[in-house]
């Protein structure tokens, strides 16, 4: 199927598309597959002789269906709601939308303000799109209101101001967080600042998450993408800025965990891709975002369940085996970095799991040929692929340096300790800097970085050990000396006793792009019990404190707080004790 484009894109450089002036009339270009639709100016005019300006941009088109992006530029005074007004000349019909409240009758479109996007400033503008079917021809609408006002429209090649701040480049670096401020995440900051306490860390970039289609328009009052990205582009001003988004809807996903299960059945691999990748892709790729440095965390808790929890492992599950017999992790995954791979300022970080999860011999290597499978399928190849990621989510300590994998007490291996079991790695950091190795060394590139989610994995309070633990045999050794204090390495959910790790940093050490804050501090992992929602998200007995535990965690008490609520939603008592154990110390 020919697709049209907005952009002629490459792997490594974006062209530019500049903002223009404001139109007197209308004419329409329709392009040939790969150039833009867009409305082009028969006669410039100044902003001072209209109230206002529409940009109306065809992003993609197919046979039936289509994709908008519509900016609108406010030259009277200042408002605190809007509404935008257009008619169709044909059939078209508006199916979805993000960061506006859409209605249609017949031919007539009225779009108006979510609750957090009211306010429109004089000189100020606002972004919204929305997903369209139609037949036969899709002509761009003749003309707009807003409220009840005509406007002109901003679109084609003229004098005029930029309402946009200059979007630069979009030259790709080498480590997209090096020189660049990252993303606050309103939405999260107010949160954590309305909490005791909370304004000492919300000023800290978090990830955003994108876990169901409704959350790229917005679901349930909370900011869309764009919204996000237009933030972005405030915050980012003159300089350089990278935004966090968390890709995280596979069909099946996590199919070893049910607090993390989504919206899309094990078979749904086509609705992850024109449902979910491409409305993803079309907003990214708006040249509006081309100087943001947009760095995509893809898909955790998935590839590394079809080495470690399938058949005839004994933690294997029959959702595992599904999804590893079905092929729609690789597919999925394999489609996102290939479509998102595409557009030159995004990149992407595949995550890798931790080391607790894959730090054994018979994990560690078959998960990196893994990775390297996804990234080779579905149009993908390895050049999509700008780093990895580790600990996203999880609770696993940076760097503990009280015992190492080479000791022996009494004669006895420290890998022989019942925390360690055998495994090659005791922390993050030497197993993200292992696992780089590892995947260059089978074929991906040798300027891969690696990402390490610090966000919950700090462990101090007075809990946190100051030295080695008593060589009266090697557990006492690990145990009194060891920062993570979970009760097993496999506990995931709301742990108990953790801490908020390292502050967000760019290349702190060698091989490592970053340490982040993916998972936002004070959002669950899950609920402590089961809890009715409309998210697709289960209860895992894991999130429950009275859990004695399966295979995967050595059938252990689960470790996790009472009371959560469902998995993103936020969790007050879970960030105070995060702030309270915070290592760094706040």
């Amino acid at each position: 199927m020919s697709r049209i484009k907005p952009v002629s894109l490459s792997r490594m450089s974006r062209a530019r598309r500049n903002r223009t002036a404001v139109l007197a009339s209308l004419a329409l270009v329709a392009g040939s597959a790969g150039s833009a639709l867009a409305a082009v100016p028969a006669d410039d005019v100044g902003v001072a002789a209209v109230p206002c300006t529409v940009d109306y941009k065809v992003q993609n088109q197919w046979s039936t269906g289509f994709t908008v992006a519509v900016t609108v530029t406010n030259n009277s005074a200042a408002k605190s709601a809007w509404a935008v007004k257009w008619a169709y000349a044909g059939n078209q019909q508006v199916s979805s939308g993000w960061n506006a409240r859409f209605a249609q009758s017949g031919a007539d479109v009225t779009v108006s303000n979510e609750s957090y996007n009211g306010t429109l400033s004089t000189g100020g503008s606002v972004s919204f799109g929305f997903n369209g079917s139609y037949s036969g021809t899709n002509a761009i609408p003749s003309s707009f209101t807003l409220d009840g006002v005509t406007c002109n429209v901003d679109g084609g090649g003229g004098p005029g101001p930029d309402p946009d701040p200059d979007p630069g480049t979009g030259a790709k670096v080498n480590n997209p967080y090096s020189g660049a401020k990252v993303y606050v995440n309103p939405e999260w900051s107010a949160n954590a600042a309305a909490e005791p306490g909370g304004s000492r860390i919300a000023n800290q970039p978090t990830g955003v998450w994108l876990d169901r289609t409704a959350a790229i328009a917005g679901a349930n009052g909370k900011m869309g993408l764009r919204a996000h990205l237009d933030e972005a582009l405030r915050q980012k001003g003159s300089g350089e800025l990278a935004i966090q988004l968390v890709i995280y809807n596979l069909p099946g996903r996590d199919c070893s965990a049910l607090a993390s299960n989504g919206e899309l059945g094990p078979t749904e691999i086509d609705k992850y891709k024109t449902q979910y990748i491409d409305p993803i892709a079309a907003i990214l790729a708006d040249s509006k975002y081309a100087g943001l440095r947009i760095v995509t965390t893809v898909e955790i808790d998935s590839l590394p369940n079809l080495v470690t929890n399938v058949t005839p492992r004994p933690t294997a599950t029959p959702n595992c085996d599904v999804m590893k017999a079905n092929g729609n992790y690789q597919k999925g995954v394999g489609y996102a970095l290939n479509k998102l791979g595409a557009i030159g300022n995004v990149y992407n970080y595949v995550d890798a799991g931790h080391h607790g999860w894959l730090g054994w011999d018979d994990n560690f290597a078959p998960s990196a040929a893994m990775f390297k499978e996804a990234a080779t399928t579905e149009g993908a190849t390895l050049s999509d692929v700008h780093g990895f990621i580790v600990n996203t989510a999880n609770y696993s300590a940076l760097k503990e340096d009280n015992f190492t994998v080479d000791q022996t007490i009494n004669g006895t291996s420290v890998r022989q300790s019942s925390w360690v079991d055998w495994n090659r790695y005791t922390d993050e950091l030497s197993y993200a800097q292992a696992m780089r190795n590892q995947l260059v060394s089978i074929g991906f590139d040798s300027n891969i970085g690696m990402l390490i989610d610090t966000s919950r994995n700090g462990w101090g309070g007075t809990a946190r050990p100051t030295g080695p633990g008593a060589t009266t045999n090697v557990n006492t050794y690990v145990d009194g000396g060891r920062y993570d204090r979970r009760i097993h390495l496999g506990n995931w959910c709301n742990q108990s006793g953790a801490g908020l790790g390292e502050r967000p940093k760019a290349a702190p050490a060698a091989g490592i792009d970053a340490y982040v804050w993916i998972k936002p501090p004070g959002e669950s992992d899950g609920s402590s019990s089961a809890i009715p929602n409309d998210e697709g998200k289960g209860f895992d007995r894991m999130c429950d404190p009275t859990y004695t535990g399966n295979p995967r965690n050595n059938n252990n008490m689960s470790g996790a707080l009472p009371n959560a609520p469902v998995s993103g939603h936020w969790f007050s008592a879970q960030f105070q004790e995060l702030m309270k154990n915070a290592y760094p110390a706040l």
